[in-house]
């Protein structure tokens, strides 16, 4: 049995030190109208009403002014453990002195083995005292004695009970504050990630849609500026493509700040991905002039796998148009037995898939990954890029 000295058991001895306090003055004055009533006048009843003073001034200290609460209780303890011996010399209300105060040493003796070490000392000097008063005498046996030691012994089990169910509850209460505790950790740390991803996402969305469109409106502009003079029919239409891009640059943005970036009817329309994947391509060919060659499967698909094919379109088409150097992209879109095939290759400069540090792959992966499927990009310097990016749909309905 270890000592309780932690809060929870603190608080224990507090409220029950606040309960037998009213019961204890209670007694201790009985005790005094007792001894004042009862005892025949003379020295003797002088020095028990002393010896009961002095241990009822020491429980007002104690219960006034706790002070420090290992010093304190234990002064108090051993003034109570001189009085019991002093009265049952005196032969003067030992016992019941001895009775009122016996929760006391489980109180302020704070941990078991000091609690029965200052009940053995109060016992010790109670019979000692008796002993000194009548001797060797069958009174002492047969009476002081053995009442002595039953009333020790059952407050000697009270007590141990009573310790045994304060640890049992200040385990329960610190174990259940642990896991309060490690519950709060783990919902701060799920809210940290759930905004982590959060911000993943947007920055994701904010890529894929805001980012390459502006980067769509830049190579327009410039290309709209080196042409205006000698071929101005053709810059008119690339001033052109730039109003439509920053019109629905302008739709994604709304989009993104109120509908937490879920892309609306009118950047992905209910229905076959095959006609929103061709007006991505057809926007693409007529943008930079290259050619375009499409074999699109008309399959109907749920919202999040025909978002994540576009959004994939997006990416390897912007790459297309600022690394490739290409001069024709095709576009493949399949259903499999195991899902939905998107398939984009060109002729371009290609680069070393694993020195690839940008963004763009990494979104297209993250979000492929969302759905169960998995992305797979060939390339090699000099020999063209081939994208492909696997969805498994589950309810998927060929028209």
């Amino acid at each position: 049995m270890t000592a309780l000295a932690n809060p929870l058991a603190d608080a224990f001895w507090a409220t029950s030190l606040r309960r037998w306090n009213a019961v204890c003055w209670g007694l201790f004055g009985a005790m005094a109208i007792g001894l004042v009533t009862t005892t025949p006048a003379g020295g003797s009843k002088y020095q028990a009403i002393a010896l009961l003073g002095c241990v009822v001034l020491c429980y007002a200290v104690l219960d006034r002014f706790p002070g420090n609460p290992v010093v304190r209780p234990r002064v108090y303890l051993s003034v109570l453990v001189l009085a019991l011996g002093g009265l049952a010399y005196l032969g003067s209300s030992y016992a019941a002195l001895f009775m009122v105060t016996l929760p006391h040493y489980w109180m302020f003796g704070r941990t078991p083995r000091a609690s029965m070490g200052f009940l053995g000392l109060a016992t010790g000097a109670t019979l000692a005292g008796s002993l000194v008063r009548q001797g060797w005498s069958a009174e002492f046996f047969g009476e002081t004695l053995m009442s002595t030691l039953i009333v020790v012994a059952v407050g000697v089990l009270i007590g141990l009970w009573a310790h045994s169910v304060v640890a049992q509850s200040s385990e329960r209460a610190r174990l259940i504050e642990e896991l309060e505790r490690t519950q709060a950790q783990l919902s701060e740390a799920h809210q940290r990630q759930g905004a982590a991803d959060e911000r993943e996402r947007i920055a994701r969305d904010i890529h894929d849609t805001l980012a390459q469109g502006f980067a769509s409106i830049i190579v327009l502009a410039e290309a709209a500026q080196a042409g205006i003079d000698h071929d101005p029919a053709t810059s008119a239409q690339q001033l052109r493509s730039i109003e439509s891009t920053a019109r629905e640059n302008l739709a994604e943005a709304r989009e993104l700040v109120g509908s937490a970036g879920q892309p609306g009817p009118g950047q992905v329309a209910a229905g076959s991905v095959a006609r929103t994947l061709r007006r991505t391509l057809d926007r693409f060919a007529e943008d930079t002039g290259l050619a375009v060659d499409a074999d699109l499967a008309d399959l109907e698909c749920d919202q999040q796998t025909r978002i994540a094919l576009l959004r994939c379109t997006q990416e390897s088409l912007a790459n297309v148009r600022k690394h490739a150097h290409a001069s024709m992209v095709g576009v493949v879109l399949v259903r499999r037995p195991h899902g939905v095939e998107l398939e984009i290759t060109d002729d371009g400069t290609g680069f070393r898939v694993g020195e690839s540090t940008g963004f763009g792959l990494d979104g297209m992966r993250k979000r492929l990954a969302e759905l169960g499927g998995r992305l797979t990009v060939t390339s090699s310097v000099g020999d063209g890029t081939r994208i492909l990016a696997m969805i498994p749909v589950v309810s998927e309905v060929e028209a």
